[in-house]
């Protein structure tokens, strides 16, 4: 596969075994990312993942603002396929075709389930409990292109969407390389995907962040962990946001939603539309993430016990 000309488009961590993956065993002549960002108070230059390995192995790095006005550096260089993988913006029709193996995209969920650019955050919100890599013909909606190939992963009860990311992202770089090679040959036998059983996994919004306590302990249990460790879900405690990252379900079962109802060792627990969820790390606002007995340690037992989570609301 080393003779085959390849443009990478891609931008976080996510994607980064992948480009790899490609440099090792094909001839990858362009990577296309995301432009650069200002981050922190002295607005630095950060770099997206995608671009440090790129300028690590000496390959050209093309940041369009917007790539639908700003494609056609990518079609004078002749690529035979473009690869895709968490890039971050709509590619143009103009660049799905004109390649002589089209435009792939390596998504991370069996599709046509969770179509959308948090597959991975919203198959453990949503209570799956198997998800995978997906390596499909781009087309000109969202994820709707055809199967090319596809792998499944169980989604455990200790996976969060820390390390179902990166299991997703090994997945994803040995199921492409695999799958290839039946590309290039023209062997694959690509599968049109039933939109009727199509669900969507769209970018977590802020609202979507605050843990619901009026909804079931494993439905809570599922949220904290979907969200963990990136955005983190939180909860309001008198005004003050409580990042929520650990929790487990407990036995305990009288209460109101929210409230606090048992103060244990290592653990909070608190009431939830069925059963209460015991968190066992948090992270409050303004402070270093801790585990909950160091919580417990700052404040007296009487205090704690009664209030209720998301009472008051910041604004």
């Amino acid at each position: 596969m080393k003779d085959k000309k390849v443009v990478f488009m891609g931008t976080p961590e996510f994607a980064v075994p992948i480009l790899e993956a490609l440099i090792e065993n094909t001839n990858v002549i362009l990577v296309v990312t995301q432009p650069d960002k200002e981050v922190g108070r002295k607005r630095e230059i950060k770099f997206s993942p995608i671009k440090e390995v790129a300028l690590k192995n000496n390959i050209e790095v093309f940041q369009p603002i917007k790539i639908r006005n700003d494609y056609n550096h990518i079609l004078d260089l002749k690529p035979d396929i473009i690869i895709t993988c968490a890039y971050g913006q709509i590619i143009p029709s103009e660049l799905l075709y004109k390649p002589k193996y089209k435009a792939i995209n390596v998504h991370a969920s069996l599709l046509p389930k969770l179509r959308g650019g948090a597959p991975i955050h919203h198959a453990i919100i949503d209570g799956y409990d198997k998800t995978g890599i997906t390596i499909m013909y781009m087309n000109e909606h969202m994820d709707e292109g055809d199967i090319i190939s596809q792998e499944e992963i169980k989604i455990l009860d200790t996976d969060n969407v820390g390390t179902l990311h990166d299991k997703l992202s090994l997945l994803g770089k040995k199921l492409l390389i695999k799958t290839l090679p039946s590309i290039f040959e023209g062997t694959n036998k690509s599968i049109i995907q039933n939109n009727e059983e199509a669900t969507y996994g769209y970018n977590i919004k802020r609202e979507e962040e605050i843990i619901d306590f009026n909804k079931t302990s494993k439905e809570v249990f599922n949220q904290i962990r979907g969200l963990y460790p990136f955005p983190c879900g939180y909860a309001i405690l008198e005004d003050n946001n409580i990042k929520i990252l650990e929790a487990c379900i407990g036995n305990n079962s009288k209460g109101v939603p929210g409230e606090i109802i048992n103060i244990y060792k290592d653990g909070i627990g608190v009431m939830c539309k069925d059963l209460e969820i015991i968190i066992t790390r948090l992270k409050p606002e303004g402070k270093k993430e801790m585990n909950a007995i160091d919580f417990i340690n700052g404040h007296k037992k009487e205090y704690l016990m009664g209030k209720i989570f998301n009472e008051k609301r910041k604004i």
